[in-house]
């Protein structure tokens, strides 16, 4: 097999497995602070033995490390954020207003990153803020699955903001030779969301093997093993092909909420998202296009 096909292959095995975070969350018996905890704390070990078999590494310098440490605490809030948010409100409307990201990614960029807002990126701006205003057209009716779906919208928002502030931190490590390791900004960002919300996340009570499984799951396989699926597909394919099989998981993830809860977004929400993904998509396409930026 190709380095490419199979590059096509681990992308789409990540996506995959990040497109079931809401249905597991929602399916596993603990509180939105434990799964945030515990979900955090296996990430973080299995990353640890999945960085030191493939022999990627941290920061040889111990004076870097206070950057991917940086980085790892707006991945963190990202975490925690996103599980609490998906256990208040629809996987659907989690997931799509995760995906709303881009959008702030292009209002924190030029003074984070140096990088110029350009004219074609107005139009994505635009379409993306009208997708997630019709969030909070009228009133999702509470459900078993999604009991606080106002609320649970807001934090859903906020988690897209600290995704983008997680991508462009990602991007700054990587811009220049001895930041860091995004490795070890996305292992330590998992460890801080297990320390911080460990407190709340006690006492535990009794829980069964299985229900123990779901945790393990959500932490080794729907972030480690998806993380670093992506990690080593990224490099093989051109952008475009690789932002495109990744648009699997915000497809996907309400799916697998319908089939497992039962869970029906509501009309706007679908909406919204459909302009969401779209402008997503369209943007992607553009990018290729383009060969210098334009203000």
């Amino acid at each position: 097999m190709s380095s490419i096909s199979r590059a096509r292959l681990q992308l789409i095995g990540a996506a995959l497995l990040f497109s079931t975070g809401g249905a597991a969350i929602k399916a596993a018996a603990f509180t939105g602070w434990q799964i945030a905890s515990f979900r955090s704390g296996f990430a973080a070990i299995a990353l640890l033995v999945m960085v030191a078999a493939t022999g990627r590494g941290w920061p040889s310098a111990r004076a870097q490390l206070w950057k991917p440490l940086l980085v790892g605490c707006a991945y963190a809030a990202c975490l925690t954020l996103f599980v609490l948010a998906n256990r208040l409100t629809t996987a659907a409307n989690t997931i799509f207003l995760q995906s709303t990201a881009p959008l702030y990614v292009l209002i924190l960029a030029p003074w984070l990153l140096k990088e110029r807002v350009r004219r074609q990126d107005i139009g994505f701006m635009v379409v993306v803020a009208l997708g997630l205003m019709l969030f909070f057209v009228g009133a999702d009716q509470p459900v078993a699955s999604a009991p606080e779906p106002e609320r649970g919208n807001l934090l859903a928002v906020i988690s897209g903001v600290f995704w983008a502030l997680t991508v462009c931190g990602l991007r700054w490590l990587t811009a220049r030779p001895g930041r860091g390791s995004p490795l070890a900004a996305v292992t330590l960002g998992n460890f801080i969301a297990f320390l911080v919300t460990l407190p709340l996340a006690l006492p535990l009570g009794a829980h069964s093997v299985a229900e123990w499984s779901m945790l393990v799951y959500l932490g080794v396989f729907q972030i480690a093993l998806a993380y670093v699926l992506v990690t080593q597909a990224i490099s093989h394919l051109p952008a475009l092909e690789a932002s495109m099989i990744l648009l699997i998981e915000p497809a996907l993830n309400p799916l697998w909420a319908w089939l497992v809860q039962g869970e029906v977004p509501g009309i706007w929400a679908i909406v919204g998202g459909v302009m969401i993904l779209g402008a997503t998509t369209a943007k992607s396409f553009a990018e290729r296009r383009v060969e210098a930026p334009v203000t």
